[in-house]
């Protein structure tokens, strides 16, 4: 497998124009499998200190960003060409520009100036630097240009028109180059940050670990668990079980009976077991009820908390404006009475709640006499009826995080104004202090985390279910296809950082491919529409089947039955892009010419292909032909019916404001199903497989084939796309 080093720290300018390139050859080049590094460092240490390197499967490392651009232009057959010029007279051009691409590394605007405007004369009623089709040197420039702060300043202030025309125009119509930006820049910062073998830091100084660790994650059983709260226990696990070797506490944080189910505890356990998290104990908020209603009576009686029916609006408002209950300075008797109707859950009881007597105008607002008891009368999932009053999770988790021995409570960066209401309580009630770590918690681009809102798209029906694919739930992202130690590492990767980052998951589905691609077995799918039949003149007469490799660099996965017949299905896009006598690669068979080319008669749709004349070319070299196209025989085998379903975001802004109501930025659309027919090999597929359909992407089977009914295949993103 060919490797392209980048250092990280480097001039950008001298790296990105080779990431694009190589970039480009991964996703065009059927053959190309080049794994792209990123050091953090400003160079490498081999080849005289350059920031690029590029080493081929076979022969010498090649060094310097413009050396590896030319390489890679030489070398990989599908990078794309302009078929109106002339052949050598098109590869002059591309690499004049090629070697222009260096006049644009200086960071000194004096020096960039010159080529940048001889750029902007050339753009002139020009969509790309040569010919009519985009080359490598359109990236090549591109990638200089976005990597240099000095030039890509001049493109943000729009100054040279064409320039800039083109350089948007670029990034708009291939949306993989902003990705391979973002790549570069997530990575970069990551292993700047990077000082353990997970690729984080945690090194965080906690205090008294010699004392012993305890940490817990409590999760409250009112949904499913979603990439958010898996950081969460993913992190609590980390510190408890590998960096001090300490006890690991699941506590279920069931104090709300009208959200919660036991249908939710049972599937949080499950998607813990999942992650290879594996609590030292669990235990349930409600074991401590009465515990904790004792803990009640005594913050009343020593006059710190009060019982007010102050209307919910009213309650708010004065909260806001720093203005005290009327019911503030009523008597302890007075308090304990309420409460005790409270308890019953009677006509009276239920218009009170019992605040703590923290502050009436503290500036940090969470200080201002929160409610800590409150009455429900929903039979709890595990209690019962037994009670009809409820703490709230602000009075019940110092208190629980005390009794059940806790050293270190990790957690989201949300909870920063309540640290001092949690210390507060347990300073009040005379309980073991706990010691208070925040990180930040983990936000997504176009992704909702809101339990409450992902609620409503499970009620309103705009998902199938808590493990919809487009969910960001551990279910969800399982279902799409996402391996378990991808997802513990990209997320012990994150570490426990309190910067708070929106981040894309281009990297965290990159992360995933790293564990799929070398144990993915490989199939084939044609889409059905309009698929056409291409005869084979060369073929032998009947139809016939081979073994072979499921992956050609992994044995171990055994073989498939290929078969060949004098008759195979092409996709209509392929068939399109054929031209008279051109020489094609049958992949996994070899070369053809086409010799006859059939279009419908329709007048509304002439450019359909309707049948193929191919002969076979056996001796022919696969590396000079410029398409590569997937096909399968229509006889030998039994052609299985497949729905490829691929997915797009639910939401149509990368962060929502708090003042922005999401239901305006819905995706109109988020299924795209497609049919095809796939090799006979599909049929012996299991929910659950994932697989490679080569040319289009990794699938992962959500229902296996039937007779009757086809196979449902969902998309696999790999950081490449948007999706």
């Amino acid at each position: 497998m060919a490797t392209l080093h980048i250092a990280s720290n480097a001039n950008q300018a001298t790296s990105i124009p080779a990431l694009l390139v190589a970039t480009l050859a991964n996703n065009k080049d059927p053959n190309a499998s080049i794994t792209i590094d990123f050091q953090d460092a400003e160079t490498l240490q081999t080849g005289g200190k350059e920031a690029v390197e590029f080493v081929p499967k076979s022969g010498t490392s090649i060094h310097g960003s413009e050396n590896v651009v030319s390489y890679l232009a030489k070398n990989y057959s599908r990078l794309p060409v302009d078929p109106s010029s002339a052949q050598k007279e098109r590869e002059n051009h591309i690499n004049e520009w090629l070697n222009r691409t260096t006049s644009l590394y200086d960071v000194d605007f004096k020096s960039v100036e010159g080529p940048m405007q001889e750029l902007d004369a050339h753009l002139t009623l020009r969509s790309y630097l040569v010919g009519y089709t985009v080359t490598m040197a359109d990236f090549s420039i591109w990638g200089a240009i976005r990597g240099n702060r000095v030039a890509y300043a001049a493109i943000k202030k729009g100054s040279m028109i064409n320039l800039c025309r083109w350089f948007r125009f670029i990034e708009e119509t291939n949306s993989w180059v902003p990705a391979a930006v973002l790549s570069l820049n997530q990575t970069a910062h990551e292993k700047k940050a990077a000082k353990s073998k997970d690729g984080a830091s945690y090194d965080i100084a906690l205090p008294d670990t010699d004392k012993g660790v305890v940490t817990r994650f409590p999760p409250e059983p009112s949904g499913y668990l979603h990439i958010g709260h898996a950081k969460a226990a993913l992190l609590n696990d980390y510190f408890a079980h590998e960096a001090y070797k300490g006890t690991f506490i699941c506590r279920f944080d069931d104090t709300n009976p009208s959200k919660e189910k036991e249908e939710f505890q049972d599937a949080i356990v499950q998607d813990l077991a999942m992650m290879g998290i594996i609590p030292d104990k669990t235990s349930y908020s409600s074991d401590y009820f009465q515990d904790m209603y004792d803990y009640c009576l005594d913050i009343i009686k020593i006059g710190k908390a009060y019982a007010d029916d102050t209307e919910q609006m009213t309650m708010r408002d004065e909260r806001m404006n720093g203005i005290a209950s009327k019911r503030r300075n009523e008597s302890v008797e007075q308090n304990l009475a309420r409460l005790e109707e409270m308890k019953k859950g009677n006509e009276e009881g239920i218009k009170w709640c019992i605040r703590a007597k923290m502050s009436v105008d503290n500036p940090n607002k969470a200080m201002r006499d929160p409610v800590i008891y409150r009455c429900n009368l929903t039979p709890h999932h595990r209690t019962g009826s037994t009670w009809k009053i409820y703490p709230t999770y602000d009075f019940c988790v110092p208190i629980l995080d005390s009794l059940e021995g806790i050293t270190h409570a990790l957690r989201t960066i949300e909870y920063r104004d309540r640290n001092p209401q949690y210390e507060w309580f347990q300073e009040i009630l005379g309980l073991r202090k706990v010691h208070i770590w925040d990180f930040a918690r983990m936000n997504f681009v176009r992704t909702l985390l809101s339990k409450r809102k992902l609620t409503k798209f499970v009620d309103q029906g705009l998902v199938t279910g808590w493990d919809d694919p487009r969910f960001p739930t551990i279910r969800g992202i399982r279902r799409r296809g996402m391996t378990v130690g991808a997802l513990r590492e990209y997320i012990l990767k994150q570490g426990p950082s309190r910067n708070i980052v929106n981040l894309d998951w281009t990297l965290f589905w990159a992360t995933n491919k790293k564990y799929i691609d070398p144990v993915a077995p490989r199939h084939t799918a044609i889409a059905q529409a309009h698929a056409v039949t291409a005869t084979i003149k060369g073929a032998r007469t009947a139809a016939y089947t081979e073994d072979k490799p499921k992956h050609g660099k992994n044995l171990d996965l055994g073989t498939k039955k290929v078969a060949y017949a004098p008759t195979i299905m092409i996709e209509q896009e392929d068939a399109q892009s054929f031209a008279q006598d051109e020489e094609i690669t049958l992949m996994n068979w070899g070369n053809a010419i086409v010799r006859k080319i059939s279009h419908s008669i329709n007048p509304l749709s002439l450019s359909t292909v309707t049948g193929l004349e191919l002969d076979l070319n056996l001796t022919g070299d696969v590396k000079t032909t410029s398409k590569k196209v997937t096909w399968l025989a229509t006889e030998g085998q039994e052609l299985i019916p497949v729905e490829m379903v691929d997915f797009d975001f639910l939401i149509t802004k990368d962060k929502i404001e708090e003042d922005e109501n999401y239901e305006d930025f819905l995706t109109p659309q988020t299924e795209f199903r497609t049919m095809g027919w796939a090799d006979g090999n599909v049929a012996n597929l299991k929910m659950g497989d994932v697989i490679q359909f080569e040319r289009k992407g990794y699938f992962r089977v959500d229902k296996a084939f039937q007779h009757g009914q086809p196979a449902i295949l969902f998309a696999i993103p790999t950081g490449k796309g948007g999706r």
